[in-house]
């Protein structure tokens, strides 16, 4: 049985195609940001925010809530647009992405913030600090979840395997890390920069248990969250392979986009893009 009715998958569709529309619109008015991870992972964060999350927008420190922890900051723009569609705050706050007294920070920034949960930049801390509060919400006894969305590229750094092996030794079930496998990184493709597979096997022999799914189909996205649920012994790494840059064919695979933001010319033209895309997900379903 689909743990999403045709109704429910449609829905968060056409928001995930909302939220990448209103990314463009941030990183052009911006002019700096990252553009090809945002857009690849608009799918898994309008998942979290419109379905899998226990949270409350208009109290974002409610005690009981689902931790989300993003460790990549660089991407947070795309997390700045599902909220703003969720309702943490508006959609004309989101577009004072990186002004000088904005709450919407280049990289997330907790003390202004509080939604975010942490203040993030570099690379390989997220998951050590998710770790650390899947741990004391299991000393405490409290049922919330943590989530951490982490890229591929930042497994480059030490500290990703050492949080890693902590989770594993600890068996944090209620941990559930969601990576980025897009490919690319600053400066090239990540196999070619510093090769990381096979990453299955090494978060396997860490005491994880994996899964593997295609990252913009949320059906998939849904699916695994829930079946890291049901594992009771050890921590889930979800390996999410996406687009870089998806919805704008132009861009897609093109990891020079990784930290470039559109000019004016480029958004507008990206923007139609996205637009047909959006009109395609609302057009009604054939047989």
């Amino acid at each position: 049985m689909p743990y999403l009715t045709d109704g429910q998958r449609l829905r968060l569709e056409r928001i995930a195609a909302e939220v990448r529309i209103l990314l463009i619109e941030m990183l052009v008015a911006a002019g700096s940001g990252h553009t090809a991870g945002p857009l690849g992972m608009a799918d898994i964060f309008t998942a979290f925010y419109f379905h899998i999350l226990r949270h409350n927008p208009k109290d974002p420190l409610w005690e009981d809530r689902d931790r989300l922890i993003l460790s990549n900051g660089h991407i947070v723009p795309v997390r700045y647009a599902a909220m703003a569609l969720a309702g943490y705050f508006s959609r004309e706050e989101a577009l004072t992405l990186r002004q000088f007294g904005s709450r919407m920070q280049g990289h997330p920034e907790r003390t202004v913030l509080p939604a975010v949960e942490t203040t993030s930049g570099p690379l390989g801390e997220g998951l050590s600090q998710a770790a650390g509060m899947a741990l004391a919400a299991r000393i405490q006894g409290k049922r919330h979840r943590i989530y951490c969305i982490t890229s591929d590229g930042e497994h480059d750094a030490g500290n990703t395997w050492e949080a890693v092996m902590f989770a594993g030794k600890y068996r944090l079930s209620n941990l559930t890390a969601i990576m980025d496998r897009n490919n690319i990184q600053i400066n090239g493709m990540t196999e070619d920069v510093m090769p990381l597979e096979p990453l299955r096997e090494k978060y396997e022999a860490f005491n994880w248990h994996v899964l593997e799914i295609d990252g913009h189909n949320m059906e998939e996205i849904v699916a695994a969250v829930e079946h890291a649920k049901a594992i009771y012994e050890k921590p889930t790494m979800i390996i999410a392979h996406t687009i870089p840059g998806r919805g704008v064919p132009e861009i897609e695979f093109d990891y020079r986009w990784h930290g470039k933001p559109p000019s004016r010319e480029e958004a507008e033209r990206f923007l139609r893009q996205l637009r047909t895309l959006a009109d395609v997900v609302e057009a009604p379903q054939h047989e």
